[in-house]
């Protein structure tokens, strides 16, 4: 458990210094003055003070903050900002500042997924076998039959295959495309229901195909990696919005952190090698989730933020400060209270 609340740590650490710096970073670039960079909510452990900003690390470090002069909007007298404060400049710059947060995290999932797939290789879709009697099998799948495409959408990895699979195989026709011997070809096909399992199946199984990369290749399939994670959160979240996924699917740090003790406790008897690696992909599905939620246009988040930063650099009007703070205000009350209920579940799927 030790070990497990360690790797946690430092796996959601590694989250919020990426995705705070690489607000700083872009925002001193842009002539943002930052008052405040920390990790961690609460009293401060320690801290120092390099020129304008005050760098801390606190105590509960389930998050963290780049602090923006004027970034609150309430209460502020806009004459009293000179023009480093964040709502004063250029809003080009601001966009830049607000989305380069989600953009390191991007970063991160990257580099994590240049070495896991330079140690593991890349799951090709390719089919391995067909199960009898399935849709697959009346289609004319065969082994060996690499899938390109589900329903127009391009696939380079068999878990993507996977995803669409488990996604939307709800007994409406999937158009497949295929490469047999250098030929493409192209199918419609239903999946079938399983009674036994409680859903749909296509019929065919994969991911024994793996591709060892040459340095070119191991680039190109660490962007397919993370394409992967993307898609997965998008296509998540849209199933969230629509009430086909319920709010058991969210996960907050102790949700996070029950993952990360699983994930561990499973691996652990192959060895300090597949710990690592694992632990590795985790970071790179977190790191790619955190990006996309934080892009979200909800207000307080970067993506709420990011809007109005948009509005006035295609009308060339400000919104008003001060309507503008009231709104994230709300926007981040309303977050806090979607945590709460968060924790909650966390909390409760622990104990069941």
């Amino acid at each position: 458990m030790i070990v497990s609340v360690i790797l946690f740590l430092l796996i959601i650490g590694l989250l919020i210094i990426s995705h705070e710096f690489g607000h700083y970073i872009v925002g001193t670039m842009c002539g943002v003055r930052v008052n405040e960079f920390t990790v961690g909510f609460g009293p401060k452990l320690f801290s120092f003070k390099k020129g304008d900003t005050l760098f801390a690390l606190r105590l509960l470090p389930l998050g963290g903050a780049c602090i923006f002069d004027g970034i609150e909007g309430l209460g502020d007298d806009e004459k009293e900002l000179d023009e480093h404060a964040l709502p004063n400049v250029a809003p080009l710059k601001r966009a830049a500042t607000l989305a380069a947060g989600p953009f390191a995290n991007f970063i991160l999932a990257f580099l994590f997924a240049l070495i896991l797939v330079g140690y593991t290789g890349a799951d090709l879709p390719v089919i391995d076998s067909i199960i009898e009697g399935s849709a697959a099998e009346d289609a004319g799948l065969m082994p060996g039959d690499k899938i390109t495409k589900v329903d127009g959408e391009h696939v380079h990895l068999y878990r993507e295959v996977s995803m669409f699979s488990s996604m939307y195989s709800s007994g409406k026709p999937v158009k497949l495309e295929y490469e047999r011997d250098g030929v493409r070809h192209t199918i419609e096909l239903t999946p079938r229901y399983s009674a036994e399992d409680g859903r749909y199946y296509i019929g065919f199984r994969g991911g024994s195909a793996i591709l060892d990369c040459n340095p070119f290749q191991i680039f190109q399939y660490a962007l397919y990696e993370v394409q992967y994670w993307m898609r997965y959160t998008v296509k998540s979240l849209g199933m969230l919005i629509t009430g086909k996924l319920g709010m058991d699917a969210l996960s907050g740090p102790v949700g996070m952190a029950e993952v990360v003790n699983d994930t561990y406790e499973e691996v652990r008897p192959y060895g300090l090698t597949s710990v690592i690696l694992t632990m590795m992909n985790l970071i790179v599905l977190l790191s790619v989730n955190l990006g996309i939620i934080n892009l979200l246009p909800v207000p307080a988040l970067d993506g709420g933020r990011l809007i109005f930063a948009l509005i006035e650099l295609i009308t060339g009007r400000r919104v008003p400060p001060e309507k503008e703070g009231i709104i994230h205000l709300v926007g981040m009350v309303a977050v806090m209270l979607l945590m709460v209920v968060v924790m909650y579940h966390d909390i409760a799927r622990l104990f069941n």
